[in-house]
């Protein structure tokens, strides 16, 4: 199984971010993952023609796609392009969610954004998430949020990370499914790390990347070409890539 993971296009009529996701497209056309996930940051300033020519391009893929909002998205737009039964049902009536079963493997992805804020939360959500883990049973889970679920070391960055974090991490470590793995995006930047005793992962951006900067008074440069990942499961293991293309 080839889940690809692409996150945080953030298309505008102002810049090329369309052009550097149909270079991540490009380069898939060679793999033909089952399925491709986008966690977020489709669009920039509300733009929903670019809604329509993302849209457009996953038409055009042999494989299916699960698509996730971040903080630059527009829901309404979104369901506008896509429609309601793209997502999952959600008690609260506004949040994103999906749920996909793949066989030997669920994908659950989390709206973890808050209506005009940058930064995330799962605060509202976590009996919802209780309940798709606890129905996979035996078979193991992948989950999906745009916001990143461990501190990046990147200060700006950090701020903006998902918060009531504390909340989700006990119901992962007291759950009766298994949970294999997380993976987000927001930084613009691939980086591993660990939650709830699992691995976490920030997938690479396909618009420009930020710098791995910490807090110092230089700033590394930054000149990352468009970035995804690519989770490989197999014989009931877990490897996660980091491309650039």
């Amino acid at each position: 199984m080839l889940i690809a993971q692409v996150s945080d296009i953030h298309a505008a009529p102002e810049n090329d971010h369309l052009l550097r996701f149909d270079q991540a497209l490009t380069w898939l056309k060679h793999l033909q993952p089952d399925i491709l996930v986008l966690t977020g940051d489709l669009t920039d300033g509300h733009w929903h023609e670019g809604y329509k020519k993302i849209a457009a391009r996953l038409n055009q893929q042999k494989y299916p796609s699960l698509i996730l909002p971040g903080n630059s998205d527009d829901r309404c737009l979104m369901r506008s392009v896509w429609g309601e039964n793209r997502w999952a049902h959600d008690p609260q009536g506004e949040a994103l969610h999906f749920i996909h079963d793949a066989g030997n493997i669920r994908l659950i992805g989390l709206d973890s954004s808050i209506e005009s804020e940058d930064y995330g939360s799962v605060a509202g959500h976590l009996e919802w998430l209780d309940k798709q883990l606890n129905a996979a049973g035996d078979t193991p889970s992948l989950l999906f949020l745009h916001h990143h679920v461990f501190a990046s070391g990147i200060p700006t960055l950090d701020e903006t990370m998902c918060r009531d974090l504390a909340e989700m991490e006990d119901l992962i470590k007291h759950s009766t499914g298994r949970l294999m793995a997380i993976s987000t995006g927001h930084v613009h930047r691939p980086i591993s790390g660990l939650f709830a005793g699992i691995p976490a992962y920030i997938c690479g951006s396909v618009c420009p990347a930020n710098p791995a900067w910490f807090g110092t008074v230089n700033v590394p440069p930054a000149n990352d070409p468009p970035a995804l990942m690519i989770h490989h499961f197999t014989s009931n293991s877990l490897a996660c890539h980091h491309i650039c293309v």
